[in-house]
C-alpha cells in the first residue's frame, strides 16, 4: 500500500511540476538516474548485465499510439538501459583506449546540451565559440604545438585525422598545380599515401573517405615505430605529392614515432606530415615525456581526443592544422544564408561539419579545472598507473609483458593463445576488471588500456590482485 501511495504522489507532483514548467520533471527524473548510475559505477560490474533484445523488451518494441510524459519517459529509459550499459567509466576499465568523464567536463556537457547551440558560427553563437577558442589556444599551449594552428572539434578521431588530413591532401595537390576544390580528384596527380606497418586502422579509414586509397606500409621496428629509413627509401621511390602519417601512441605498445628524424626525412621530399595522436598526443603536456614528443610540433597537422586521455564526455575529437588557410580551403563552405564572421575563421570552416553541438565547451571545462599543472598530473598518473600494473602482472607466474611500458599501453600474454583468451574472457565473466583481447606480434594478447581519470596506484594494485586470482582460478580448473 505504501508503494502505491509513494508513486500516486510522484505522479502528481511530477504533474504539478510539469504544468509550471515543461522541463522541469523530465530533468529531475534525469538527475536522479544520472547521480544513482555514477554513483555506482566505480564498484558495479564493469560488463552489461543485459543483452540488446532484453533492452528492447524494457524500453517496449512498439510506437505507443498516445505518449507519454517526459519525466516517465525518462524513468523507463534509466531503468530500461541501465542494465545493458558497460561501466566505461570505471577505473577498472581498460578494453579499449576510453576515459571516464571529468565532474567539470560532466556539467558542462550538461549544459551544452541544455543551451543547444549550433556552433557553427562566430557571430551567431559567440558565447559557445569563446569557450572553444580559448580552449583552442590552451591545447596548442599545453601541448607546444604552434601557436596560430587552426583547431578543429570534431567527433572523435576518424574526423578530426580526416579533417586535418583534408588538409594536407588539398594543399599537396595545390602545390603541384592541382585544385581539388574546382578539379576533385580524378584526373590529378596520385597522393602517395604512406604510413607505418602498425599505424590505427582509423588512419586507413580517413584516407579512405578522402579518396586516397590503400596506404602504402613502411616497415615498423618491434614496438611498431616507423622504420625511419624505410620510409625515406620509399620516398625516395617516386615523386609527386605526398601524405605521411605518423604516431603518438601505438595502440598496443604505446610507442611513439621518432618525430624529429621521420618528419626531416618526409618534409625534405615534400610531403604533407600528420600525427595521429588519439591518445598520446597528451604525453606533451609533461616534460617527464619530452623524449617521446621531440620534434613533434614540426609536423604539419595533428590528431587527438579530448575524450580519451582528458576525460571529456563522448564525442570530443579535435584536429589541428599548423596552415589555417589550408585547413579553410579544404572545408570551407558559404552560403549567402549565413552570416560569415568578418574577423577570423567560423568553427565549422575547420571540421566537417557545418551543424554540430558545442562540444570544444566541456573541453575548455575540464583544462580551466585542472590548470597546466593538473593536465600534467593527470598524464602522468595515468602513466605510472599502466607501469604499476605492467610491473605487478610480470610477476605473476606464466604471465609476459610484451611490450616496453612507455606510456599508458600494457600488453600481456600468457604460454599460449587458448589461455590468453580464456584469461580475458574470465576476467569478462568476473566483471570487475575488464581488458580485452587482441592479436599483435602474432600472439593473442590481453590489453590494458589506462585511460579513466580515476585509475590510480590503489586500483592498479587491485587489478593486479584481480589478475592473479583469476589466474590461479584458471590453472586451478584444468
Amino acid at each position: 500500500m505504501g508503494d502505491g501511495r509513494d508513486r500516486r504522489g510522484r505522479t502528481a507532483a511530477r504533474a504539478e511540476r510539469s504544468a509550471e514548467d515543461p522541463y522541469d520533471a523530465a530533468l529531475v527524473e534525469a538527475d536522479r538516474a544520472a547521480r544513482r548510475w555514477l554513483a555506482g559505477v566505480e564498484e558495479r560490474p564493469v560488463p552489461p548485465r543485459a543483452s540488446p533484445e532484453e533492452v528492447r523488451d524494457a524500453l517496449g518494441a512498439e510506437l505507443p499510439e498516445l505518449g507519454e510524459p517526459a519525466e516517465a519517459v525518462i524513468e523507463r529509459l534509466a531503468t530500461a538501459i541501465e542494465p545493458g550499459l558497460i561501466a566505461i567509466g570505471s577505473p577498472r576499465f581498460y578494453g579499449w583506449v576510453i576515459g571516464g568523464t571529468q565532474p567539470a567536463a560532466l556539467a558542462a556537457d550538461w549544459l551544452v546540451s541544455a543551451w543547444d547551440q549550433n556552433t557553427g558560427l562566430r557571430a551567431i553563437t559567440p558565447g559557445a565559440v569563446a569557450a572553444e577558442e580559448l580552449a583552442g589556444e590552451w591545447i596548442l599551449d599545453l601541448l607546444g604545438l604552434p601557436a596560430g594552428s587552426a583547431v578543429g572539434f570534431a567527433t572523435g578521431a576518424t574526423m578530426s585525422q580526416f579533417a586535418a588530413m583534408a588538409a594536407g591532401r588539398d594543399e599537396v595537390l595545390r602545390r603541384a598545380g592541382w585544385e581539388v576544390a574546382t578539379a576533385g580528384l580524378a584526373g590529378g596527380p596520385r597522393v602517395r599515401f604512406i604510413v607505418g606497418a602498425e599505424r590505427h586502422g582509423t588512419v586507413d579509414l580517413a584516407g579512405r573517405y578522402l579518396g586516397l586509397g590503400a596506404p602504402v606500409a613502411v616497415a615498423a621496428d618491434a614496438e611498431g615505430r616507423i622504420d625511419v629509413d624505410a620510409l625515406g627509401t620509399e620516398l625516395a621511390a617516386g615523386d609527386g605529392p605526398a601524405l605521411v602519417v605518423l604516431q603518438a601512441g601505438n595502440i598496443h605498445s604505446g610507442a611513439f614515432d621518432d618525430f624529429a628524424h621521420a618528419i626531416e626525412v618526409a618534409h625534405r621530399a615534400g610531403a604533407w606530415v600528420h600525427v595521429d595522436g588519439a591518445f598520446g598526443l597528451w604525453a606533451a603536456a609533461s616534460p617527464r615525456f619530452a623524449s617521446l614528443t621531440a620534434g613533434l610540433a614540426q609536423a604539419d597537422s595533428w590528431s587527438t581526443d579530448a575524450h580519451k586521455t582528458l576525460n571529456v564526455p563522448y564525442d570530443c575529437g579535435i584536429a589541428v592544422v599548423r596552415d589555417q588557410p589550408a585547413m579553410l580551403r579544404a572545408l570551407s563552405m558559404h552560403a549567402s544564408y549565413l552570416q560569415a564572421t568578418e574577423t577570423g575563421a567560423d568553427p565549422h570552416e575547420k571540421v566537417a561539419e557545418l551543424s554540430r553541438r558545442a562540444r570544444g565547451v566541456p573541453t575548455w571545462a575540464v583544462l580551466r579545472s585542472l590548470g597546466r599543472a593538473g593536465v600534467r598530473e593527470l598524464v602522468e598518473r595515468l602513466a605510472d598507473a599502466a607501469r604499476a600494473i605492467a610491473e605487478g602482472l610480470a610477476a605473476l607466474p606464466g604471465v609476459e609483458v610484451l611490450n616496453d611500458v612507455v606510456f599508458t599501453q600494457v600488453c600481456i600474454a600468457l604460454e599460449d593463445d587458448a589461455s590468453t583468451a580464456e584469461l580475458s574472457d574470465r576476467l569478462w565473466r568476473g566483471g570487475e576488471v575488464l581488458a580485452m583481447t587482441s592479436r599483435w606480434r602474432d600472439r593473442a594478447v590481453v590489453r590494458f588500456s589506462v585511460s579513466n581519470w580515476r585509475t590510480d596506484a590503489a586500483q592498479a594494485a587491485r587489478t593486479v590482485a584481480v589478475v592473479e586470482r583469476t589466474l590461479a582460478e584458471l590453472r586451478a580448473g584444468r
